[in-house]
C-alpha cells in the first residue's frame, strides 16, 4: 500500500483517484469474464470454434484495456483534452476508411480488418467526442469571446453523419442523447432544448420512413407478427426459464439457440443461469458506477471537468440501459454491447479509455487559485 507521504507518481495516483469507482469498475470487468464463460461457449461451438474461444479472446483484449484505463487515469485534464482530440481525428478517419474499404456485415460497413484483429472505429469516437463536446461547452460557458457553443453544436452533425452512412443508428442515438445531456448540463436556454428535441424527432421519422432496416426493427418491436422476432423471444424465454435464482452456472439450455448470447444478449444468459436476482445485482453495480460518477462530477469546480465527467457517466450508463432494455423487450434491437460484460475488443478498450478519462478528471487536485500559482514542473498531475 502506498503511503500518503510518498511522492512517486504511483503514490500520488493511489491517494487521488476515487477508489470506490475503481473497485466497482474492477467488479464489472471480473463479472464480464464470468458471464462470458456462460454465454460464449454455445456460440463458439455453433461456429465451429474452440469452446472457450470468445473467453480467451476477451482475456487477450482485457490486458491492453487495463493498461489503457490505468495509463489514461494518470493524465491531467489538459492532456485528456489533447489525447481526446487526437483519438477523435484518427477514429473519424478510420470511420471513413471503414465506409470505403470495410467488409459488409449485415448490410453495414462499421469494421476494419487489421491483420487478425477486427476494429470498430466508432467505438473510439464516443469517449473522445464526449471530451471534445464538454471542452467546447465549457469554453462557451465562461468565455464569451470563444465560439465554444457553436463548436459544440457543429461537432454533433460532423460526428453522427458518417455513422448514419455506415449505417449505425444505435451509436448515433447514443451519442446524440449524451450530447443533449451535456447541452442541458451546460445550462443553455430551454428553447434550444425544445428545438433540438424537435429536430431529433424529425430525424427519427426520416429514418423510419426511408431506412428499411430501422423501419423493420421498429415494426417488429411494436407488432411481433410483422417479422422475425426470434432473438427477442428467445431472450425473454431465458428470463422465464431462469426464474429468480437461475438454473445454475453452465446449466442453461435456451442460450444454446440464442444467436448473440455472447454480445447483445449476454444479459439474458445471465438471467437464465443465475436468475433475476443476479441481474438485479448487476444493475445495482452499474447504478453504483453511474451515481458515484455523478456525485464526483457535482463536486468538481472546473466546468470542463464537470461536463466531461457527466458526459462520460451518461455514455456508460445509457449504453448499459439500452442493452438491458433490448434484452427485456423495452426497446427495439440496437446492437449495443453491455459495458465490460459483452464480448468485443473494440468495445472493451473504448470503455476502458472512457473510464480512464473519468478517473483522470475526477482525481483530487489542488483548488484552482493555488493550482494556478504552482509551476507546471511541480504540479502533481503534470
Amino acid at each position: 500500500m502506498a503511503s500518503r507521504a510518498e511522492r512517486t507518481y504511483l503514490g500520488q495516483w493511489w491517494w487521488t483517484v476515487d477508489r470506490v469507482l475503481l473497485v466497482a469498475l474492477g467488479a464489472v470487468m471480473v463479472s464480464g469474464l464470468v458471464l462470458l464463460m456462460a454465454g460464449g461457449p454455445p456460440v463458439a461451438e455453433r461456429l465451429g470454434l474452440s469452446t472457450f474461444h470468445f473467453v480467451n479472446r476477451q482475456v487477450f483484449f482485457l490486458a491492453p484495456a487495463l493498461i489503457v484505463l490505468v495509463a489514461t487515469s494518470f493524465l491531467s485534464p489538459r492532456h485528456v483534452r489533447r489525447l481526446a482530440l487526437f483519438i477523435y481525428l484518427v477514429s473519424m478517419l478510420l470511420v471513413f476508411a471503414a465506409l470505403q474499404f470495410g467488409p459488409e456485415v449485415k448490410g453495414a460497413h462499421r469494421w476494419l480488418n487489421i491483420g487478425s484483429v477486427t476494429l470498430q472505429p466508432s467505438e473510439f469516437v464516443k469517449p473522445a467526442f464526449v471530451i471534445l463536446a464538454a471542452w467546447a461547452f465549457s469554453e462557451g460557458s465562461h468565455r464569451r469571446d470563444a465560439p465554444g457553443t457553436l463548436l459544440a453544436i457543429m461537432i454533433l452533425p460532423a460526428t453522427i453523419i458518417p455513422l448514419i452512412l455506415q449505417p449505425d443508428f444505435g451509436q448515433t442515438m447514443l451519442i446524440t442523447i449524451v450530447w443533449a445531456g451535456l447541452f442541458f448540463v451546460a445550462g443553455l436556454h430551454m428553447m434550444w432544448m425544445i428545438g433540438l428535441a424537435g429536430v431529433g424527432g424529425v430525424g427519427i421519422i426520416i429514418a423510419y420512413t426511408f431506412v428499411p432496416h430501422v423501419r423493420a426493427r421498429v415494426e417488429r418491436f411494436m407488432d411481433k407478427s410483422s417479422g422475425d422476432t426470434f432473438q427477442v423471444d428467445t431472450a425473454l424465454e431465458s428470463f422465464y426459464q431462469g426464474g429468480w435464482l437461475g438454473k445454475g452456472p453452465g446449466e442453461g439450455t435456451v442460450k444454446r439457440i440464442l444467436p448473440d448470447a455472447h454480445t447483445d444478449f449476454i444479459f439474458a444468459v445471465t438471467g437464465e443461469e443465475l436468475g433475476v436476482v443476479a441481474c438485479m445485482v448487476l444493475v445495482l453495480l452499474f447504478m453504483l458506477i453511474v451515481l458515484r460518477g455523478l456525485v464526483l462530477a457535482r463536486r468538481l469546480e472546473d466546468p470542463f471537468c464537470r461536463f466531461a465527467a457527466t458526459g462520460l457517466v451518461l455514455l456508460f450508463g445509457i449504453q448499459a440501459c439500452i442493452n438491458m432494455a433490448v434484452n427485456v423487450h423495452l426497446m427495439p434491437a440496437k446492437g449495443m454491447t453491455l459495458p465490460f460484460i459483452s464480448y468485443g475488443g473494440s468495445s472493451l478498450i473504448s470503455l476502458a479509455l472512457g473510464m480512464g478519462f473519468l478517473i483522470a478528471i475526477t482525481r483530487k487536485r489542488p483548488t484552482a487559485p493555488l493550482y494556478d500559482r504552482i509551476s507546471p514542473l511541480h504540479r502533481s498531475d503534470a
